[in-house]
This record gives C-alpha cells, structure tokens and sequence, in this order.
C-alpha cells in the first residue's frame, strides 16, 4: 500500500542496483556515468525507449518527497493501516529515497495500463451474485513480472546508450511512496479517492520506478482536476474512503480481501458482495476513467476464465488446482486458505441459496478453521433468508 494514499502492495523484494562507473564516489553512494554529454537529450531517449518497450507513460522527478511525509505520518498514527506492520516498520524511509537507496538523483517513474478491451461492465458482474468479481488488473499474468522485466530492458537500454549507471528498480516491491512519485514526474494527481489520476489515462494503470544517479531533468506535476466531485466516497462499499484523500485500510475491501489475514469483520461481510480478489469501485466511478484506454498488452487479459467465472465453480478447486490457475497471476500470494475464505463470504451473499448452499456444505469439513468460520456464518446468512420467506 502505498501510504498516506492507499493501494496495495505484494511487498516482494524485487530490483537490482548496479554499480559500475569507476569514478571516485562517497561511501554508500551510487557512483555516476560519466558518459552523460546531455542530459536533456538522454531524457528524451529514455521516454521514446520506454514507450517502445510499451510503457503508456513515463515521467522523471528527483527523489525530494517532504512534503509527503507529514501525510504518511498521520496516516500511521491514524492506524489505517490495520494489519500492514511493515507500513510502520519502514518508518520515514517511504518518504526518503535517499535512504532506500543511497545516491539517488532522479527517479524515472513509468505508467502501463492493465485493463483489457471488451470486458463486461463492472456493474453487471456485480449485479450477478453467483459471480466472482476479481479487480481488473488482477485477471492475468502478475503485473509485477511485466513491469520488472521491462524495466531492466530500459536500464540496459540507457547503458547501451549512455555507458554504465547506478540504479535499481522496484515494482511496489519495497517501501516506496510510488504514486507520489508518479505525481512529481508528471504522470497525474492523486485523487479523492487515493488513486493516481490521469487527464488522458484515467487510472486503470500500475506504475513502476527506476531509482538512478543520473542527473537528468525533471518534469512538473500537474494540477489536480477532482474538483467537487465526490462519487468515489459516496460509491465505496464499506465507507473506507472515509474523507477526501483518506482511505482507512481497515475498511477497504481490496485489503480485507487481499491483504488482511484474519477473518474479515463480520460487519463488513454483507458489503462485500461477490467481490473475491480486490474492488473497483471506485475506480468504476471516476469521471476521468472515460478517458481509460484498453491495454493491448496480451499479458493482461484473462486467464482461465477468471472474468466470467461462477463462485461455486471457484470454491470447489482444491488447493492444486488453485496453484495451477494462478501460476503467474498476482491472486497466488493470497494462498488458497483465504482464498476460500473469500469466497465463503461471496456465496453466503449470493441471492441463490440453491447453488450455494450445496457448495458451502462442501466446505463444512475444510482442514481451515479460517475457512470453516466462512462457510458457517455464509450458511446461517442462507438459513437466516429462508427464514424470513
């Protein structure tokens, strides 16, 4: 999760520095090419070589995120970030790019859209409670593997061209501040509702950084374009975009869902709906996401039919078949325990009691007391409905 704004993070250790001009540095310091003769002119390549290797955008900032830090603070202290530790371990180094990795100059920061072209409306998915709705980004290959390997294309790429550089790359894989980032090379806003915006890209995107000791020139963050728009805090299902800008992790679906490890409060079960991996809402929402272009990146559309699949033919994949479908999907790190657990939830929300109740008395004997707890509070919330008929 990228804190202070919210989203979400696999927190894999990830990126490689390299370290190779033999320039006399300080210690701890990535030494610098002296193979740079103009800056302006590497900058410019690095943007045509970036779109090519099929980044939708890509902007350059300096490592400077002070302004920022207060935010991530309060957020700590305000403990939305329920159960992430590691939000809080990390301490200030978010916020400080130098202390992640010393002698960073400039952070190259790249945007790939990840939705894919012709999928059914999020709302009719929604609408059919014996469907499994999984976020967008999440129906094929781990964006985390895409993003990585094209980064380290572009850093070869810049060392063919400018000679051997410092650097190292992270995909929401370290503590990174990525969407502040974003914003101060010039990739959008962030918006009410915690997302990176953009005026041309809507936000159906993720983001990846290039933190490097070349001294290339920076671009300018935009002006947010929000206005009085607040349809991402009225459309949130449990009320976790509790104030402009501020979203109190505890109650997100896409944390409970994904992040969250525990049983989800029963209090928050019903709005979840059939949403099994993440939530779109407000994304789904936002005015801007009109201007949210298909990717044509075949990496990202479905696999195994995760964007039309029913829950009860979900619930019945045993623990093998569950890592045999998300083998490279970025659904592999929930595990196959809360994986069920989730969707226990989903089908005690479904309106069909004769298809889901079957396929949760299947789950009565589950070796997971996690899940077992699921299935019985699914099944008393059928035997409850049936009561009322």
């Amino acid at each position: 999760m990228d804190a202070g704004h919210g989203g979400t993070s696999d927190r894999k250790r990830s990126g490689l520095t390299k370290a190779v001009s033999s320039s006399v540095t300080m210690p701890g310091m990535v030494p610098v090419s002296s193979a740079i003769s103009d800056p302006a002119i590497l900058a410019a390549d690095i943007r045509r070589w970036a779109r090519d290797l099929g980044f939708d955008a890509v902007g350059i900032t300096d490592p400077d995120l002070s302004g920022d830090e207060p935010y991530l603070l309060r957020w700590l202290r305000n403990g939305y970030q329920g159960g992430m530790g590691y939000m809080g371990r990390h301490g200030t180094k978010r916020a400080r790019p130098q202390r992640l990795l010393p002698g960073t100059r400039r952070i190259i920061s790249v945007r790939m859209d990840y939705r894919p072209a012709d999928l059914e409306p999020d709302d009719a998915v929604l609408a059919d409670s014996g469907r499994a709705f999984v976020a967008r980004y999440a129906l094929g290959r781990d964006y985390h593997k895409v993003l990585r390997k094209r980064l380290q294309k572009l850093a070869d790429r810049i060392t063919e061209a400018a000679g051997p550089f410092g650097y190292r790359a992270f995909v929401d894989s370290a503590p990174v501040l990525e969407k502040a980032l974003a914003r101060n090379a010039g990739l959008g806003w962030i918006g009410k509702n915690t997302l990176l915006l953009s005026r041309k890209g809507g936000s159906y995107f993720v983001l990846g950084e290039l933190f490097t000791d070349l001294p290339l020139p920076v671009d300018t963050p935009p002006t947010a374009h929000c206005g009085t728009c607040r349809a991402c805090l009225d459309i949130c299902p449990t009320g976790a975009i509790v104030g402009p800008y501020q979203l109190d992790a505890r109650r997100c679906i896409s944390y409970l869902t994904i992040e969250h490890h525990g049983p989800i409060p029963e209090s928050l079960r019903p709005a979840i709906g059939n949403r099994v991996f993440g939530c779109d809402d407000c994304q789904a929402v936002c005015p801007w996401n009109k201007f949210a272009r298909p990717t044509p990146e075949a990496d990202f559309l479905p696999r195994h039919g995760l964007d039309t699949a029913s829950l009860t033919d979900l619930f019945a994949w045993d623990e093998r078949t569950f890592l045999d479908r998300t083998a490279g999907s970025p659904i592999r790190r929930l595990g196959h325990e809360r994986w069920k657990r989730n969707l226990a939830v989903a089908l005690g929300n479904a309106k069909d009691s004769a298809a889901a109740v079957p396929a949760l008395e299947g789950g009565r004997d589950d070796p997971s007391t996690l899940v077992r707890e699921h299935v019985e509070w699914a099944l008393a919330r059928h035997g409850a409905r049936e009561g009322e008929r």
